[in-house]
């Protein structure tokens, strides 16, 4: 596919330790207070650290972002 012509950006968000359920099942609360403090932030994110990054790159502002993996993740690496 020609993204040129298509006009159609592609991008990725990889996000860090994010509380959903798919990251919380199983984990029991020592576990998750110890990767929090792993994260330069000292927490884990939530969805609407996520949201916002999702939203650019799908908008209008984002139009002129391509071929990118943002990396949102409060600095946990």
């Amino acid at each position: 596919m020609n993204l040129d012509r298509a006009r159609s950006p592609s991008n990725a968000v990889a996000p860090g330790p994010v509380a959903t359920e798919l990251f919380l099942n199983g984990k029991s609360e020592e576990l998750i207070a110890s990767i929090s403090k792993m994260a330069p932030l000292g927490r884990i994110g939530e969805i609407e650290d996520i949201v916002g990054v999702v939203s650019l790159l799908a908008g209008r502002e984002g139009g002129w972002i391509n071929g990118q993996v943002i990396r949102v993740n409060g600095g946990y690496t």
